[in-house]
């Protein structure tokens, strides 16, 4: 039996006035996992959220959030992110001189370890570290902002990461992020897609009132 497609709106889309509201507002709607985006401004082109609100916003749900460190040098902020309450810590190859080591200190902190792949980013660095790993996210925009047009160039590393963790034979997700809509999500599930980050699709679609989040997410798992 095919397991259902998880949905992880990403707060970077959300009401950032009210963003505890914001996410249990998700979280009632049926998100199955919270995405936080974290930018230093340095890694990427933009400047978001750090520890302290990750922690504010714990209370708001008791679904796993899903911290995305868009951080260099990303190893001093891997502690700080995993007592705030994140469940997944994800990092690039590219954030720190030894990745491995980096994974190894996430799941030494109790927490899931995730692993992105940006668009120039081959997915041959898969290889070395497959045995640490619980998620993939292969980002299908060059990360840094919200709402960019979906990169189908990407489509074949999305199959070439679900034929490794089929290999494995290990639970892995294979998330995947940007420019996610009705449309471009079928065509990453068609691939071997089982994991989206929705930003507009979700927070966008009802003009930021949450009245239809769970429409929004339910048409995304098709």
């Amino acid at each position: 039996m095919t397991k259902p497609v998880r949905i992880a709106p990403s707060i970077l889309s959300a009401d950032f006035a009210r963003l505890g509201e914001e996410v249990a507002a998700i979280t009632k709607a049926g998100a199955d996992f919270i995405h936080i985006d974290v930018m230093d401004g340095h890694f990427v082109p933009n400047l978001t959220i750090g520890p302290a609100v990750v922690k504010a916003l714990r209370p708001h749900s008791a679904q796993p959030f899903d911290c995305h460190l868009m951080i260099a040098p990303v190893d001093p902020y891997v502690a700080a992110f995993a007592e705030a309450g994140a469940d997944i810590i994800s990092i690039h190859p590219e954030s720190g001189p030894h990745p491995h080591r980096t994974l190894q200190m996430i799941r030494s902190l109790g927490k899931k370890a995730g692993y992105v792949l940006n668009p120039g980013t081959p997915v041959e660095v898969l290889d070395p570290v497959m045995d640490l790993l619980d998620l993939i996210l292969i980002m299908t925009v060059n990360p840094g902002f919200g709402g960019q047009a979906f990169l189908k160039s990407q489509l074949p590393k999305i199959a070439a990461a679900r034929q490794r963790i089929n290999a494995t034979g290990r639970e892995i997700l294979l998330e995947i992020d940007g420019g996610i809509n009705e449309a471009t999500a079928k065509e990453a599930i068609a691939v071997g897609a089982d994991t989206l980050v929705a930003g507009n699709a979700v927070f966008a679609s009802q003009g930021g009132k949450g009245a239809d989040y769970a429409g929004a997410i339910a048409r995304l798992r098709g």
